[in-house]
Protein backbone atom coordinates (compact mmCIF):
# COMPACT_ATOMS: atom_id res chain seq x y z
CA UNK A 1 0.00 0.00 0.00
CA UNK A 2 1.11 3.67 -1.32
CA UNK A 3 0.83 6.27 1.35
CA UNK A 4 0.25 9.71 0.06
CA UNK A 5 1.08 12.52 2.04
CA UNK A 6 -0.96 14.93 0.90
CA UNK A 7 -4.28 12.93 1.28
CA UNK A 8 -2.85 11.79 5.13
CA UNK A 9 -2.45 15.03 7.11
CA UNK A 10 -3.13 16.62 10.31
CA UNK A 11 -5.57 18.47 9.63
CA UNK A 12 -7.82 16.64 6.76
CA UNK A 13 -10.42 14.10 8.13
CA UNK A 14 -8.69 11.15 6.31
CA UNK A 15 -6.86 10.02 9.44
CA UNK A 16 -5.23 6.62 11.00
CA UNK A 17 -4.80 3.75 11.28
CA UNK A 18 -7.64 3.24 9.12
CA UNK A 19 -8.24 6.02 6.31
CA UNK A 20 -11.61 8.00 5.42
CA UNK A 21 -12.58 10.18 2.50
CA UNK A 22 -12.16 13.92 3.26
CA UNK A 23 -15.15 15.42 4.20
CA UNK A 24 -13.82 19.23 4.61
CA UNK A 25 -10.65 21.08 3.78
CA UNK A 26 -8.32 20.67 6.40
CA UNK A 27 -7.40 23.78 8.77
CA UNK A 28 -3.93 24.24 8.43
CA UNK A 29 -1.92 20.61 7.20
CA UNK A 30 0.96 20.75 9.89
CA UNK A 31 2.39 17.01 10.55
CA UNK A 32 1.55 14.65 8.08
CA UNK A 33 0.13 11.68 9.37
CA UNK A 34 2.06 9.14 7.78
CA UNK A 35 5.31 10.79 9.69
CA UNK A 36 3.21 9.13 12.78
CA UNK A 37 2.01 5.63 10.52
CA UNK A 38 5.88 6.09 10.61
CA UNK A 39 6.83 6.73 13.81
CA UNK A 40 4.72 3.94 15.36
CA UNK A 41 6.10 1.58 13.19
CA UNK A 42 9.72 2.26 13.56
CA UNK A 43 8.95 2.10 17.28
CA UNK A 44 7.01 -1.40 17.18
CA UNK A 45 9.89 -3.14 15.16
CA UNK A 46 12.65 -1.55 17.29
CA UNK A 47 10.74 -3.15 20.41
CA UNK A 48 10.63 -6.14 19.13
CA UNK A 49 14.15 -6.43 18.64
CA UNK A 50 14.85 -5.28 21.64
CA UNK A 51 12.71 -8.08 23.49
CA UNK A 52 14.66 -10.58 21.04
CA UNK A 53 17.64 -9.38 21.95
CA UNK A 54 16.60 -9.61 25.89
CA UNK A 55 15.49 -13.51 25.13
CA UNK A 56 12.45 -11.56 25.72
CA UNK A 57 8.25 -13.09 24.71
CA UNK A 58 4.81 -11.87 25.16
CA UNK A 59 3.06 -14.94 26.57
CA UNK A 60 0.11 -15.20 24.09
CA UNK A 61 -1.83 -17.40 26.23
CA UNK A 62 -3.05 -15.89 29.09
CA UNK A 63 -5.57 -13.25 30.98
CA UNK A 64 -3.49 -10.42 30.25
CA UNK A 65 -2.52 -11.12 26.66
CA UNK A 66 -6.83 -11.65 26.07
CA UNK A 67 -7.47 -8.69 28.32
CA UNK A 68 -4.91 -6.20 26.61
CA UNK A 69 -6.70 -7.21 22.90
CA UNK A 70 -10.18 -6.75 24.22
CA UNK A 71 -9.48 -2.97 25.59
CA UNK A 72 -7.65 -2.46 21.72
CA UNK A 73 -10.00 -3.75 19.71
CA UNK A 74 -13.10 -2.07 20.50
CA UNK A 75 -11.48 1.39 19.49
CA UNK A 76 -10.10 -0.46 16.60
CA UNK A 77 -12.88 -1.88 14.99
CA UNK A 78 -15.05 0.83 15.97
CA UNK A 79 -12.71 2.97 13.62
CA UNK A 80 -12.86 0.35 10.92
CA UNK A 81 -16.66 0.53 11.24
CA UNK A 82 -16.59 4.01 10.61
CA UNK A 83 -14.20 4.22 7.86
CA UNK A 84 -16.53 6.26 5.86
CA UNK A 85 -18.59 8.23 8.71
CA UNK A 86 -21.95 9.50 7.24
CA UNK A 87 -22.76 12.26 9.45
CA UNK A 88 -20.91 14.62 12.08
CA UNK A 89 -21.41 12.63 15.12
CA UNK A 90 -19.99 9.63 12.96
CA UNK A 91 -17.29 11.64 12.44
CA UNK A 92 -16.14 12.61 15.91
CA UNK A 93 -16.73 9.06 17.17
CA UNK A 94 -14.79 7.67 14.29
CA UNK A 95 -11.98 10.35 15.09
CA UNK A 96 -12.24 9.55 19.09
CA UNK A 97 -11.69 5.78 18.12
CA UNK A 98 -8.44 6.43 16.05
CA UNK A 99 -6.84 8.71 18.65
CA UNK A 100 -7.74 6.42 21.99
CA UNK A 101 -6.35 3.40 19.60
CA UNK A 102 -3.30 5.33 19.13
CA UNK A 103 -2.59 6.60 22.37
CA UNK A 104 -3.28 2.52 23.48
CA UNK A 105 -0.57 1.53 21.08
CA UNK A 106 1.93 4.47 22.10
CA UNK A 107 1.25 3.38 25.35
CA UNK A 108 1.57 -0.15 25.20
CA UNK A 109 4.65 0.13 23.50
CA UNK A 110 6.44 2.36 26.02
CA UNK A 111 5.80 0.24 28.85
CA UNK A 112 7.36 -3.35 26.63
CA UNK A 113 10.20 -1.67 25.82
CA UNK A 114 11.25 -0.52 29.00
CA UNK A 115 11.93 -4.64 29.93
CA UNK A 116 14.16 -4.93 26.97
CA UNK A 117 15.64 -1.56 28.34
CA UNK A 118 16.15 -2.75 32.15
CA UNK A 119 17.99 -5.73 30.86
CA UNK A 120 20.68 -2.96 29.20
CA UNK A 121 21.32 -1.57 32.13
CA UNK A 122 24.28 -1.85 35.20
CA UNK A 123 24.34 -0.74 38.65
CA UNK A 124 21.46 1.80 40.23
CA UNK A 125 21.96 5.39 40.33
CA UNK A 126 19.73 5.54 43.85
CA UNK A 127 23.02 7.33 45.80
CA UNK A 128 23.24 9.91 43.25
CA UNK A 129 19.29 10.63 42.84
CA UNK A 130 19.48 10.39 46.71
CA UNK A 131 22.10 13.37 46.81
CA UNK A 132 20.20 15.58 44.50
CA UNK A 133 17.09 15.07 46.83
CA UNK A 134 19.37 15.76 49.86
CA UNK A 135 20.72 19.57 48.33
CA UNK A 136 17.06 20.68 47.49
CA UNK A 137 15.60 19.68 51.00
CA UNK A 138 13.88 17.47 49.75
CA UNK A 139 12.92 14.46 51.97
CA UNK A 140 11.03 11.53 50.26
CA UNK A 141 10.96 9.36 54.09
CA UNK A 142 8.70 12.35 55.52
CA UNK A 143 6.66 12.25 52.94
CA UNK A 144 6.19 8.76 52.94
CA UNK A 145 5.67 8.47 56.89
CA UNK A 146 2.47 11.30 56.45
CA UNK A 147 0.97 8.70 53.35
CA UNK A 148 1.72 5.79 55.06
CA UNK A 149 -0.03 7.12 58.20
CA UNK A 150 -3.13 8.01 56.60
CA UNK A 151 -5.04 5.56 55.30
CA UNK A 152 -6.96 8.52 53.72
CA UNK A 153 -3.61 9.63 51.59
CA UNK A 154 -3.14 5.96 50.60
CA UNK A 155 -6.73 5.83 48.89
CA UNK A 156 -6.58 9.64 47.40
CA UNK A 157 -3.34 8.98 46.27
CA UNK A 158 -3.43 5.81 44.00
CA UNK A 159 -6.04 6.96 42.47
CA UNK A 160 -4.36 10.17 41.91
CA UNK A 161 -1.73 7.67 40.19
CA UNK A 162 -3.84 6.44 38.08
CA UNK A 163 -4.99 9.42 36.70
CA UNK A 164 -2.66 9.33 34.00
CA UNK A 165 -5.39 7.59 31.80
CA UNK A 166 -7.81 9.94 32.88
CA UNK A 167 -6.53 13.05 31.14
CA UNK A 168 -5.62 11.61 27.93
CA UNK A 169 -9.29 10.81 27.81
CA UNK A 170 -11.02 14.13 28.68
CA UNK A 171 -8.23 15.34 26.08
CA UNK A 172 -9.10 13.09 22.99
CA UNK A 173 -12.66 13.32 23.54
CA UNK A 174 -12.81 17.12 24.09
CA UNK A 175 -10.51 17.45 20.43
CA UNK A 176 -13.05 14.91 18.88
CA UNK A 177 -16.41 16.34 20.40
CA UNK A 178 -15.19 19.77 18.94
CA UNK A 179 -13.73 18.48 15.68
CA UNK A 180 -9.92 19.53 16.64
CA UNK A 181 -8.06 16.87 14.39
CA UNK A 182 -5.20 18.98 14.82
CA UNK A 183 -4.87 19.34 18.04
CA UNK A 184 -5.58 15.64 18.78
CA UNK A 185 -2.81 14.82 16.37
CA UNK A 186 -0.08 16.98 18.14
CA UNK A 187 -0.83 15.85 21.44
CA UNK A 188 -0.32 12.30 20.01
CA UNK A 189 2.98 13.22 18.98
CA UNK A 190 4.41 14.93 21.73
CA UNK A 191 3.07 12.09 24.03
CA UNK A 192 5.30 9.65 21.43
CA UNK A 193 8.19 11.60 21.79
CA UNK A 194 8.08 12.36 25.60
CA UNK A 195 7.96 8.45 26.01
CA UNK A 196 11.12 7.76 23.58
CA UNK A 197 12.84 10.72 25.12
CA UNK A 198 11.96 8.92 28.46
CA UNK A 199 13.43 5.52 27.68
CA UNK A 200 16.26 6.66 26.32
CA UNK A 201 17.15 8.39 29.11
CA UNK A 202 16.39 5.67 31.42
CA UNK A 203 19.56 3.47 30.97
CA UNK A 204 21.63 6.46 32.20
CA UNK A 205 19.71 6.36 35.66
CA UNK A 206 17.99 3.12 36.01
CA UNK A 207 17.13 2.94 40.20
CA UNK A 208 15.52 0.92 42.71
CA UNK A 209 13.27 3.62 43.79
CA UNK A 210 13.95 5.22 47.28
CA UNK A 211 11.25 2.55 49.01
CA UNK A 212 13.65 0.43 48.18
CA UNK A 213 16.73 2.40 48.93
CA UNK A 214 15.68 4.91 51.70
CA UNK A 215 12.88 2.59 53.95
CA UNK A 216 14.69 -0.01 56.27
CA UNK A 217 12.32 -2.50 58.41
CA UNK A 218 8.58 -3.58 58.03
CA UNK A 219 6.99 -1.89 55.14
CA UNK A 220 3.60 0.30 56.83
CA UNK A 221 2.31 0.98 53.20
CA UNK A 222 3.08 -0.88 50.01
CA UNK A 223 2.35 1.85 47.45
CA UNK A 224 0.92 1.08 44.20
CA UNK A 225 4.93 0.90 42.20
CA UNK A 226 5.65 -1.37 45.02
CA UNK A 227 9.61 -2.57 44.46
CA UNK A 228 9.09 -3.36 41.27
CA UNK A 229 12.12 -2.06 40.17
CA UNK A 230 14.13 -3.97 42.80
CA UNK A 231 12.97 -7.00 41.93
CA UNK A 232 12.41 -7.18 38.06
CA UNK A 233 15.54 -5.40 37.06
CA UNK A 234 18.13 -7.47 38.08
CA UNK A 235 16.12 -10.53 37.25
CA UNK A 236 16.08 -8.81 33.73
CA UNK A 237 19.56 -8.46 33.73
CA UNK A 238 20.02 -11.91 34.76
CA UNK A 239 17.72 -13.15 31.62
CA UNK A 240 15.82 -14.77 34.58
CA UNK A 241 12.59 -13.58 33.10
CA UNK A 242 11.82 -14.74 29.75
CA UNK A 243 7.70 -14.19 29.62
CA UNK A 244 6.07 -10.97 29.89
CA UNK A 245 2.68 -11.05 30.87
CA UNK A 246 0.40 -8.53 29.90
CA UNK A 247 -1.70 -8.39 32.78
CA UNK A 248 1.25 -8.08 34.86
CA UNK A 249 3.58 -4.89 33.29
CA UNK A 250 5.25 -2.62 35.38
CA UNK A 251 6.31 0.79 35.26
CA UNK A 252 10.39 -0.18 35.81
CA UNK A 253 11.57 3.56 34.83
CA UNK A 254 12.37 5.53 37.84
CA UNK A 255 14.39 8.29 36.52
CA UNK A 256 12.65 10.49 34.59
CA UNK A 257 9.56 10.22 36.02
CA UNK A 258 6.71 9.12 33.11
CA UNK A 259 4.26 10.59 34.78
CA UNK A 260 5.73 13.79 35.39
CA UNK A 261 6.73 13.97 32.26
CA UNK A 262 3.23 13.10 30.88
CA UNK A 263 1.61 15.46 33.66
CA UNK A 264 4.09 18.34 31.47
CA UNK A 265 2.49 17.17 27.92
CA UNK A 266 -0.82 16.82 29.19
CA UNK A 267 -1.44 20.28 30.39
CA UNK A 268 0.55 22.01 27.90
CA UNK A 269 -2.26 20.33 25.66
CA UNK A 270 -4.86 21.60 27.64
CA UNK A 271 -3.24 24.98 28.27
CA UNK A 272 -5.10 26.36 24.93
CA UNK A 273 -8.69 25.84 25.66
CA UNK A 274 -8.85 27.45 28.80
CA UNK A 275 -12.58 25.58 29.80
CA UNK A 276 -10.03 22.29 29.61
CA UNK A 277 -7.45 23.57 31.61
CA UNK A 278 -9.03 24.62 34.63
CA UNK A 279 -10.51 20.89 34.58
CA UNK A 280 -7.61 18.89 33.74
CA UNK A 281 -5.10 21.22 35.90
CA UNK A 282 -6.51 19.90 39.49
CA UNK A 283 -6.26 16.46 38.15
CA UNK A 284 -2.77 16.54 36.86
CA UNK A 285 -1.72 18.61 40.25
CA UNK A 286 -3.00 15.78 42.51
CA UNK A 287 -1.06 13.36 40.45
CA UNK A 288 2.26 14.98 40.97
CA UNK A 289 1.34 15.03 43.93
CA UNK A 290 1.07 11.29 44.34
CA UNK A 291 4.07 10.34 42.00
CA UNK A 292 6.90 10.85 44.98
CA UNK A 293 5.36 7.80 47.17
CA UNK A 294 2.92 6.22 44.45
CA UNK A 295 5.00 6.16 41.75
CA UNK A 296 8.67 5.80 44.36
CA UNK A 297 9.63 8.26 42.70
CA UNK A 298 12.93 11.34 43.98
CA UNK A 299 12.22 14.64 43.44
CA UNK A 300 15.00 14.52 41.24
CA UNK A 301 13.56 11.74 38.78
CA UNK A 302 9.99 14.30 38.79
CA UNK A 303 12.45 16.99 38.15
CA UNK A 304 14.16 14.98 34.86
CA UNK A 305 10.28 14.21 33.82
CA UNK A 306 9.03 17.49 33.74
CA UNK A 307 12.40 18.47 31.64
CA UNK A 308 11.82 15.26 29.18
CA UNK A 309 8.04 16.59 28.64
CA UNK A 310 8.85 19.78 28.39
CA UNK A 311 11.65 19.22 25.67
CA UNK A 312 9.02 16.97 24.24
CA UNK A 313 6.79 20.21 24.12
CA UNK A 314 9.35 22.28 22.48
CA UNK A 315 10.13 20.52 19.92
CA UNK A 316 7.17 19.73 18.44
CA UNK A 317 6.56 23.51 18.80
CA UNK A 318 9.76 24.07 16.57
CA UNK A 319 8.61 21.74 14.25
CA UNK A 320 5.04 23.43 13.65
CA UNK A 321 6.57 26.62 13.69
CA UNK A 322 8.63 25.44 11.20
CA UNK A 323 6.15 24.26 9.04
CA UNK A 324 3.01 26.51 9.63
CA UNK A 325 2.96 29.41 7.23
CA UNK A 326 4.88 32.47 8.57
CA UNK A 327 1.57 34.25 8.56
CA UNK A 328 -0.55 31.84 9.95
CA UNK A 329 -0.95 29.85 13.11
CA UNK A 330 -4.63 28.64 13.20
CA UNK A 331 -3.43 25.23 12.81
CA UNK A 332 -1.01 25.32 15.49
CA UNK A 333 -2.32 25.56 18.74
CA UNK A 334 0.02 25.60 20.61
CA UNK A 335 1.12 28.95 19.10
CA UNK A 336 -1.90 30.34 19.76
CA UNK A 337 -3.29 32.46 22.55
CA UNK A 338 -5.66 30.53 24.94
CA UNK A 339 -9.59 30.70 24.31
CA UNK A 340 -12.03 29.75 26.35
CA UNK A 341 -14.36 27.07 23.67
Amino acid sequence: MTINSTDFRIGATASLPFPEPRLTPPATPLIPAGWLISALAVSGLVVVAMMAWAGLIIMPVSFGFIATVAIMAPPALGRFWLRRPNSPRQRRLAAFCEDAFLFLAISLLGVLASYPAAAATKGFADPALAHVDRLLHFDWLAWYGVVSASPWLQRLGAVAYAAIYVTPALLLGWFALTDRRCEARQFLVTFWLAAVLTLAAFPLFPAEGPLAYLWHGPIPYMPTSALYQQELIPALRAHQMTGIDLAALRGLVCAPSFHTASAVVFMAAAWPVARLWRLTLPINLAMLAATPVEGTHYLADMIAGALVGALAVAIVRSVLGLLAPPDETAGAPWLRSRSAA
